[in-house]
């Protein structure tokens, strides 16, 4: 039984999926836009709303807390410097995500998971 376990596994194990969350999430902050499954942009936007509060936070453990899931300096700086100010004013929902239509492949749903304003 799976009570009180919240996230989706995308038939992957843990440490498969815990990479790949920090790539998409790595290539979200860079590019500001990515493509990708309904499913998996749903679970991308928990991590990237957590990493922009972070950003907000500005402090050395925040710095270090986004540390461990972004592996690209370049990026956590982006997010220190440029992300995070930008939404300072808000309280949350810093992502959105828009329905694109099916993937002529596997039927999959895609969307696009984009940082707002």
């Amino acid at each position: 039984m799976r009570h009180g376990k919240s996230g989706r596994r995308f038939g992957k194990k843990t440490s498969h999926r815990e990479a790949m969350f920090r790539n998409m999430v790595t290539s979200l902050l860079n590019h500001e836009k990515i493509t990708t499954t309904d499913q998996k942009a749903k679970e991308i936007r928990i991590v990237a709303e957590k990493m922009i509060t972070l950003g907000k936070r500005g402090d050395l453990h925040a710095l270090r807390q986004a540390a461990s899931i972004i592996r690209e300096k370049a990026i956590i700086s982006k997010l220190f410097t440029t992300i995070a100010p930008r939404y300072k004013d808000r309280a949350g929902g810093y992502t959105r995500i828009i329905k694109l239509g099916i993937r002529q492949g596997d039927t999959a749903s895609l969307s696009l998971l984009e940082l707002v304003g």
